[in-house]
């Protein structure tokens, strides 16, 4: 077996406040090969990439990195000697150009400079992927500004790479690009590459090797070639975990939502949506495809648009404030950036819609019992409702974020991408969080990447691209192929067929 580049030996943390993150954890990372990293939310993941990429001191083990004892005292060093991390919530500078986010460690160069642009041209040929060199990283989608850190991490000389749930929000053919990159960079390079995901098939077919951690413990570690997607569940949960399956069809009521003529210029032409009371539509499409503009515009988050909501009846103003006091909830896609404040506790995230409402807000007491009614509700794994929202895991942060929302006041859930960076257990809890919603009578509309989870739990699913919706069919008469050809634009759609 190849000298690993990387060895971690024992590594534990314990965090001030008692928490014990890691239980003395071994990994092993080789140059030329992909190795996966699972487990469900808060078992140790981000923090065993943090100690690795020098943003947390361990508190106790070794890390060997080419052959020597290391212990970076922050992630530039980490960086400097020749690891790279790409987190699911891609830290670049938003109002910095493409050219100047990848080029971010370099010190003393103009951004005019030929040589330089010359050489990111090369390395996005590399790559096999276009990026306009001069767009702002702050206008670009998730996907976009997943692959600037992919070539800011190239930019860099990285020997290890380590990649954060890099397609948690990607779609069909997004993924298959993040792939092609990781097995070139592996396999044609000889870098060693981690790979974190909550994603089974992807771990089976793109990785050599799989560790899996387990309440700050390696519940397995092997080769991925014998294993398959069962027996890694059953590693991440401690059990045997079963598939979300399409319930029958509910009541649907009249409707609830009904928009006319949304748009938004560049974005999203002119759209009529409808969902009733009840009733589970879901939005398949691909990034770029105007799925999560739809939403926002329905929430009225787009300072430029037109068109006419209601809801029940009633007109909705063209501003989140008049979205919320109609009762519109929105999930957002990024939810570090848009769905809670990070310097808050989970009580007074929880809280957040209910300002100025006239609520129980103004009396703490009746705040943090709603945060506890949440927590157990939702399976919030923290020590108590006054942990800040930033020390949770991802999968946790996010079921905050849909904490907000569970009160009376809520007559319309829009989610997007709820279940991205959630793992397989949680994920089926949110999914089937998603699906009680509706049998008490909410109508949601719903945007998921993972197209098999809008079949299993949606009523309608509309299919856009090109900021259009131009198919609709119902869940149970198509499957994830078909729906994948129709985003794609492979399948006419119904319209272009007549």
């Amino acid at each position: 077996m190849v000298t690993p580049l990387l060895l971690a030996q024992g590594v534990a943390k314990t965090f001030p406040n008692g928490t014990i993150a890691l239980h003395g954890v071994d990994l092993a990372l080789r140059a030329g090969r992909v190795h996966g990293l699972l487990g469900a939310n808060g078992a140790g993941k981000s923090t065993l990439v943090k100690i690795l990429s020098g943003a947390l001191p361990a508190s106790g083990g070794t890390v060997t990195w080419r052959g020597a004892s290391a212990r970076w005292t922050g992630p530039a060093r980490a960086r400097a000697a020749g690891i790279a991390t790409i987190y699911q919530h891609v830290p670049l500078v938003p109002t910095l150009s493409v050219l100047e986010n990848i080029l971010l460690d370099r010190g003393g160069w103009r951004r005019d400079r030929r040589d330089q642009r010359a050489e990111v041209a090369a390395l996005l040929a590399r790559v096999g992927h276009e990026l306009d060199l001069d767009a702002l990283v702050g206008d670009l989608p998730i996907g976009a500004r997943q692959m600037v850190a992919i070539v800011q991490a190239l930019a860099s000389g990285a020997d290890l790479i380590v990649m954060d749930e890099p397609t948690a929000s990607l779609a069909g053919h997004e993924r298959e690009t993040v792939y092609r990159i990781v097995r070139m960079l592996a396999h044609a390079e000889q870098r060693a590459i981690l790979f974190i995901s909550h994603f089974l098939d992807e771990i089976v077919s793109l990785t050599d090797e799989v560790t899996v951690l387990r309440d700050g413990r390696v519940a397995l570690n092997a080769e991925t070639a014998t294993l398959d997607e069962a027996a890694i569940a059953a590693a991440i949960a401690g059990r045997s975990v079963t598939a979300l399956s399409r319930t029958a069809d509910r009541w649907i009521g009249a409707p609830a939502l009904v928009a006319t003529g949304l748009s938004v210029p560049g974005r999203l032409g002119a759209t009529d949506i409808t969902v009733a009371a009840g009733e589970i539509v879901g939005i398949a499409g691909l990034l770029g495809s105007g799925r999560s503009e739809l939403l926002h515009a329905i929430f009225g988050a787009h300072p430029v648009q037109t068109g006419n909501v209601q809801l029940h009846g009633q007109p909705v103003g063209p501003s989140p404030e008049e979205a919320v006091a109609a009762g519109i909830a929105l999930v957002p896609e990024d939810r570090a950036a848009q769905g809670y404040i990070p310097q808050f506790e989970i009580w007074k995230n929880i809280g957040l819609p209910h300002v100025g409402a006239g609520s129980w807000l103004l009396d703490p007491a009746a705040e943090r019992g709603a945060a506890d009614a949440a927590i157990a509700r939702l399976a919030i794994r923290t020590p108590d409702a006054d942990t800040i929202v930033t020390d949770l895991s991802g999968g946790n942060a996010q079921k905050v974020v849909i904490a907000k929302w569970l009160g009376e006041r809520t007559r319309l859930l829009l989610l997007d991408e709820p279940t991205a960076g959630i793992d397989i257990g949680a994920r089926t809890d949110i999914l089937q969080l998603i699906q009680s919603f509706a049998d008490d009578g909410l109508p949601v509309l719903l945007v998921s990447s993972e197209f098999s989870e809008l079949i299993a739990i949606c009523d309608r699913i509309l299919v856009m691209r090109d900021g259009r919706i131009v198919a609709e069919r119902r869940a149970g008469d198509i499957d994830e192929q078909g729906l994948i050809l129709l985003a794609g634009g492979t399948l006419p759609t119904v319209e272009q067929a007549a």
